[in-house]
């Protein structure tokens, strides 16, 4: 089965200093691409992190201090990885919840305007999860009937999660073959920002999903509490989180001034 698309779309697979979303770094990631016209594009590469690789996630993926040391910066790459992304949907194996929302973070802090608006993404993990409850390797085993060489590798996991999504929709004939339908059933939940701090009631407004003003939509603190703003944008949270809610606030400005 081939993929219908009406638009690129990039499977990519992060390897990283480790799992806190707004602190650790990319230590390599790779990218393949797919063209609505099958054509197919791949890149990866490895990057400097410029904070230390803890030995507990060089365990994992292999990738040292030293393999690195002399690698370009994410922020030297940046350039790069937005062209390739740039005109494309995303996909991943646990993408939603963890790669897209770290490069999200890389990209903001290299000084790129990142964001989802016009493109969607597909999440194979979860349709893993719905369907069979397994990992990675299981997933590949489980559908593809074959082994994961070299798992935690960037380009090894990417390319798994791009012959598994092949093979969920042949053996699924209920998942309809378009990247807006995968995007909608692969959604956990629907949030405004990665994190899942910003999130959405049932009548689309912007609720805070976390603290003490959980489940309280965000113009009403903004507007009774002005300090929780500047709190938030001068904490330990992920830019783009930050960036979700300037623009929050700048559009209940514009809506006063209008």
């Amino acid at each position: 089965m081939e993929l219908k698309l009406n638009k690129p779309i990039c499977f990519f697979d992060l390897e990283t200093t480790g799992i806190d979303v707004a602190k650790d770094r990319i230590v390599e990631i790779a990218i393949f691409k797919v063209f609505p016209n099958g054509n197919k594009e791949s890149k990866t590469w490895l990057v400097n992190p410029t904070i230390p690789i803890p030995p507990q996630s060089t365990a994992i993926h292999g990738i040292s201090n030293e393999k690195v040391a002399n690698e370009p910066t994410f922020k030297e790459l940046s350039s790069q990885i937005y062209n390739m992304i740039k005109d494309s949907d995303l996909a991943g194996y646990n993408s939603d919840r963890f790669d897209i929302p770290l490069l999200a973070e890389e990209m903001l802090r290299s000084g790129v305007d990142f964001d989802m608006k016009n493109r969607v993404s597909v999440d194979v993990q979860t349709i893993f999860h719905k369907k069979e409850e397994r990992t990675l390797s299981a997933a590949l085993k489980f559908y593809c009937e074959k082994g994961l060489e070299n798992a935690h590798s960037a380009e090894a996991d990417t390319m798994a999660t791009y012959e598994i999504l092949l093979a969920q929709l042949d053996r699924y004939p209920e998942l309809e073959n378009d990247m807006k339908s995968l995007s909608e059933f692969t959604t956990r939940k629907k949030i405004a920002d990665f994190a899942g701090m910003i999130a959405f009631d049932k009548d689309d407004n912007e609720i805070f999903a976390f603290g003490k003003h959980k489940g309280v939509k965000v113009d009403v603190v903004l507007e009774n509490e002005p300090g929780y703003f500047s709190w938030i944008q001068n904490a330990d949270f992920p830019l783009y989180t930050k960036k979700v809610l300037t623009a929050i606030k700048l559009r209940k400005l514009n809506n006063k001034l209008n």
